[in-house]
């Protein structure tokens, strides 16, 4: 965790170096583990992670907001500056896979615990079988966070996997949401098939800015994430992306050996523009009628 704190913060200097007011960082930024039983064992707290301590400094120093992706055990309760989105009943033998909100004063703010989780058994992919069970170690959340105001606009959370389910991003634009954020670890093999083009389709059905930050490489043994962070417009315009790993074609590599990061300025005037030309109103009280 010492050495993706290290990462972190050389990103918020390069963001901070930018004039960037917010830094998306991936899902899972502080660990991601070699098993479930490794996973459940190195959560903490947030009040007493070492790596949310030192990147609620950095937002502090930096005067930066910084959203980023975190484990947390069950076992823990929120603290008075969060809101919960977890299942009443949770299991001390998993952990939460959370998104979390640090205001420029070093405060977390915000929250979300990811509702979809990846368990995949896909046995045709170009390198072999892919089979994973995030469930084994880690607790599905229950509701989705009400979209807040930031510098940038007004932000709604999601969590990779949730990016299959336009169900939640829909849900996010109807409470008002202008920027619907995807922090992720895809897959070489999800992400060469789909990633693009589930950002774009999200960017475009709510007309909202996406930004998707990946995790890129190999985080030992087999498993390598595909990277390609991208922020998406809601015209479905990509105006800011970073490479896909090293060797991505062929289900290899370690990707970048530096940390990168991908700037872009929201337009919120574009943003209402597209609304107002071409405005999605869906009709409850319409049907679609078949003909026998």
């Amino acid at each position: 965790m010492d050495s993706n704190l290290q990462r972190c913060r050389a990103l918020v200097a390069q963001a901070s170096a930018h004039g960037a007011k917010v830094l998306f960082l991936p899902e899972a930024s502080d660990y991601i583990a070699s098993s479930a039983d490794e996973t459940v064992s190195l959560a903490r707290p947030i009040e007493e992670s070492p790596f949310v301590q030192g990147l609620r400094e950095e937002a502090r120093r930096a005067t930066l907001h910084i959203n980023v992706g975190i484990h947390e055990p069950c076992a823990t309760a929120p603290g008075n500056n969060s809101t919960s989105t977890s299942n009443s009943n949770s299991d001390n033998s998993k952990v939460k896979n959370i998104l979390i909100w640090i205001d420029s004063n070093g405060k977390v703010v915000q929250r979300y615990q990811k509702i979809h989780l990846f368990d995949v058994d896909l046995l045709n992919t170009p390198h072999g079988p892919l089979v994973l069970k995030e469930s084994a170690s880690v607790e599905q959340g229950g509701a989705i966070t009400t979209p807040f105001e930031t510098p940038v606009g007004r932000v709604g959370l999601a969590i990779c996997y949730d990016l299959r389910f336009p169900e939640i991003s829909l849900a996010l634009r109807r409470q008002g949401a202008q920027i619907i954020t995807y922090p992720s670890a895809f897959t070489v093999a999800t992400g060469r098939a789909h990633w693009e083009v589930l950002l774009r389709a999200r960017a475009i059905e709510t007309q909202s800015f996406v930004v998707a930050a990946a995790q890129v490489g190999r985080h030992g043994g087999k498993r390598v994430s595909y990277g390609r962070s991208m922020i998406v417009n809601p015209w479905g315009e990509i105006i800011a992306e970073l490479p896909a790993a090293d060797g991505a074609g062929d289900g290899g590599g370690d990707g970048p050996g530096e940390t990168e990061l991908a700037v872009a300025d929201i337009d919120l005037e574009l943003l209402q523009r597209v609304r107002r030309e071409m405005p999605l109103v869906r009709r409850s009280d319409k049907r679609v009628k078949t003909r026998r």
